[in-house]
């Protein structure tokens, strides 16, 4: 059995397997209508369980519609729907949910949640999204950066704002395939200590650089994120905005990088504040594609955990 967990845990071959497996299904689906099955129904009279313990649009809606296509049964369950922990153990609902359906995936806060839950499951399980790791959303990054630019090895990624979740699923790709990466952001802000050791250890480039200026030099491909939360409180969101708003993706600082220099975000978006609009909506900008992709990359991983 194979649980989608977090990138690092994957092997390369594997990755690389489920980005031409993705980019093989995208290519076959060019001119049909959204509702067509893909050929053979890879997962019919299968159902997909889809928990969301947190709230989602794209994540929700690309597997919903990703499960459909590939001929499968989608069953979305919300966090308020559920005991998810809350009155019942996550081992009993693993158990439980396993007896139901074929595959789990999972959007959930804590990874201790997502873990106990691929522990105790009998079927695969797939990381949606925690507070610690969105590997979904960096795989369909990847895969749109190969569209446009051939292979990532070797490229040099400079991630702008805060060392958070998608930045932590970066840093586990930039082990896994071999590009260099640069987090620039407030020291405050920073990815967790421990990244930085295990960069050293496992030998790859990875950098801090808190000058923007300097950072994006050079750069192939420019990341950010949302600078708060919408669970923040307004003190908290006046307190981000002031740490961050020197290293704002702007048409100022895009003019050092590379001129076919690609930006990426992952969505939702607070337009001109971790991004501008003319950046977001620029020539270098792929986020639209970014959000198309993780359609297809996460039936690619369905397919791996399922071996279909």
């Amino acid at each position: 059995m194979k649980h989608f967990l977090n990138i690092n845990e994957i092997s390369i071959r594997d990755l690389k397997g489920i980005l031409e497996q993705a980019k093989k299904m995208k290519g076959a689906r060019i001119g049909l209508a959204k509702g067509t099955y893909d050929e053979g129904k890879p997962l019919s009279q299968h159902i997909v369980a889809l928990v969301f313990e947190k709230p989602s649009t794209r994540t929700r809606t690309s597997f919903d519609v990703g499960v459909r296509q590939l001929g499968g049964q989608p069953m979305l369950l919300s966090g308020a729907e559920m005991h998810l922990g809350q009155g019942e153990t996550i081992s009993d609902t693993a158990q439980v949910l396993s007896r139901y359906v074929d595959l789990i995936m999972l959007r959930t806060y804590e990874s201790k949640t997502l873990y106990e839950m691929a522990k105790y499951s009998t079927v695969p399980v797939i990381n949606g999204l925690t507070n610690d790791s969105h590997p979904c959303q960096i795989m369909a990054d990847i895969m749109t950066f190969e569209e446009k630019r051939g292979t990532i090895e070797g490229k040099k990624v400079v991630w702008f704002g805060d060392g958070n979740n998608v930045f932590n699923s970066f840093f586990q790709a930039a082990g896994k395939f071999n590009f260099s990466l640069i987090f620039s952001g407030p020291k405050e802000l920073d990815p967790p200590s421990n990244l930085v050791k295990k960069a050293n250890s496992l030998g790859f480039d990875f950098k801090i650089d808190r000058d923007p200026i300097s950072a994006i030099k050079g750069a192939d491909l420019i990341a950010t994120d949302t600078w708060v939360s919408m669970h923040d409180s307004p003190e908290v969101k006046q307190v981000r905005h002031n740490q961050l708003k020197a290293f704002q993706v702007n048409e100022e600082l895009m003019s050092n990088a590379k001129k076919d220099a690609l930006f990426m975000h992952c969505l939702p978006a607070h337009r001109n504040e971790e991004a501008t609009s003319a950046v977001m909506d620029g020539q270098n900008s792929v986020i639209f594609d970014e959000a198309e992709n993780r359609l297809h990359v996460q039936k690619a991983i369905m397919r791996w955990c399922l071996s279909k």
